[in-house]
């Protein structure tokens, strides 16, 4: 039953070349059964080797575009990393400038990260930056652009959105992400810890660049963690 299968779907196979190189051929206005054999042979062949560039081109086009998207990836989230987020923060700069659009930056530090991995292990901690990468693309809209910034740093542009409104969704994520605890189901005398971020956020003026804006944000992000200390 296999080799019946392979045998027709070879037969498929040669059938769909054949047609492709008469549609070939048709496209460039030459009959070729009009042509001696020889000379019919020869055009076949070279129609059939044209067709093949063509399926190593798309085949080539096709892995490049896959491996440009790991190049953008985080190694350990399905997020920008931070060259590839610094990138599409430039672009969506360059998008505000032309048409005058807002366009906002969220920098967002965890808490107690360090603790998490001091406690529980790395691998544990590695599990964490994923959760909580997770849980910003599940609660940000399409068009949001998402990225690992560093350790345990991440950041979010936020196209046609006011500050206002970047404020408003940075206190939200500052919410979801406090609500995660971390704990050693097997081990109950290690204290759990309550994760925690600290979020600052930049609204974009004319003139700024993608490093300027992000250093902005990062700053305003230090302000609101020495804060949430204070008010401890």
């Amino acid at each position: 039953m296999p080799e019946s299968l392979d045998k027709a779907a070879m037969d498929r196979r040669y059938e769909e070349r054949c047609r492709a190189r008469r549609e070939l051929l048709s496209a460039i206005g030459l009959d070729a059964s009009a042509l001696p054999v020889r000379e019919r042979a020869a055009i076949e062949a070279l129609a059939g080797e044209i067709l093949s560039l063509r399926e190593d081109r798309a085949r080539l086009k096709q892995e490049l575009e896959a491996a440009a998207h790991l190049a953008d990836r985080d190694a350990l989230c399905p997020i920008f990393n931070r060259r590839a987020f610094e990138r599409e923060l430039a672009r969506e700069i360059s998008l505000a400038e032309r048409y005058g659009t807002p366009l906002c930056m969220i920098f967002i530090d965890l808490d107690r990260f360090k603790q998490i991995n001091d406690r529980f292990g790395h691998a544990t901690g590695d599990t964490v930056i994923k959760h909580v990468a997770e849980t910003l693309v599940e609660n940000l809209r399409q068009s949001d652009i998402v990225g690992r910034l560093g350790g345990d740093e991440f950041g979010i542009a936020f196209s046609h959105a006011e500050l206002a409104d970047a404020k408003a969704k940075a206190a939200r994520l500052e919410s979801l992400i406090g609500s995660i605890v971390v704990r050693d189901a097997e081990n109950e005398k290690l204290e759990s810890v309550n994760l925690g971020a600290s979020c600052g956020v930049a609204q974009w003026r004319r003139g700024r660049n993608a490093a300027s804006l992000i250093a902005e944000a990062d700053e305003t992000m230090f302000r609101r963690k020495n804060q949430k200390k204070r008010a401890l």
